[in-house]
C-alpha cells in the first residue's frame, strides 16, 4: 500500500489488509485529525483498504 501524508509530505509503503481505523491506529493518526482518500474518493473509517491500494491523508484544519 503507497499511503501519501499531507501533513509531514512524506509517502510510506506498507503490506497491510484491514479498516481505515485499524490502519490509522498502526501508523498512531487519529480519524478526526485526517480525511482518507482512495483513488481520489474519500473513505470512512469502516471501510476495507488492501495492499494493492494507494491513500491519500489530508491534514483536517479548522479555525475561527
Amino acid at each position: 500500500m503507497k499511503i501519501f501524508i499531507e501533513r509531514t509530505k512524506e509517502t510510506k509503503q506498507l503490506d497491510f489488509n484491514g479498516t481505515v481505523q485499524e490502519l490509522l491506529d498502526t501508523l498512531g493518526i487519529l480519524y478526526e485529525d485526517v480525511l482518507v482518500l482512495r483513488d481520489g474518493s474519500l473513505i470512512t473509517e469502516d471501510e476495507e483498504v488492501s495492499s494493492t491500494d494507494s491513500l491519500t491523508l489530508l491534514s483536517v484544519i479548522s479555525g475561527g
